[in-house]
């Protein structure tokens, strides 16, 4: 999921659930041009972070703990992804996320960017 700096949903997927998240990040900034990806432990990937070099835009990702050589992060800007954290929370306060009723993916789908579009609609 892509947020903007104030939490609003900008673009999102969905990939299987025993998939990693770090190669899903590429594709879905296809077409956006930030100044700085803030994303978690999760996306603490070499090639993830020099594609995200070439391209112009700086990785603040808190490196993993077993990394034998840790990158060097901003700790002041990885401390503005609450937003980010915030806009997960206020999409599973709809139910029908949360749990996941839904068996189809494009139906999931449909409802999250549903509930994203409330969500901004909320924001104005």
């Amino acid at each position: 999921m892509v947020a903007d700096a104030r939490g609003r949903f900008v673009r999102g997927g969905l990939s299987a659930g025993q998939r990693h998240d770090a190669p899903q990040a590429l594709p879905l900034l296809d077409g956006l041009a930030p100044a700085y990806l803030i994303a978690d432990r999760g996306y603490d990937a070499d090639p993830l972070v020099t594609a995200l070099a070439a391209r112009g835009t700086q990785a603040v990702i808190l490196p993993r703990r077993k990394r034998r050589h840790p990158r060097p992060f901003d700790a002041a800007r990885y401390a503005q992804r609450h937003p980010v954290e915030r806009l997960f929370s206020r999409l599973k306060q709809f139910r029908r996320v949360a749990t996941r009723y839904d068996k189809l993916d494009a139906h999931f789908l449909a409802f999250v960017l549903l509930a994203a579009t409330i969500l901004w609609l909320r924001d104005c």
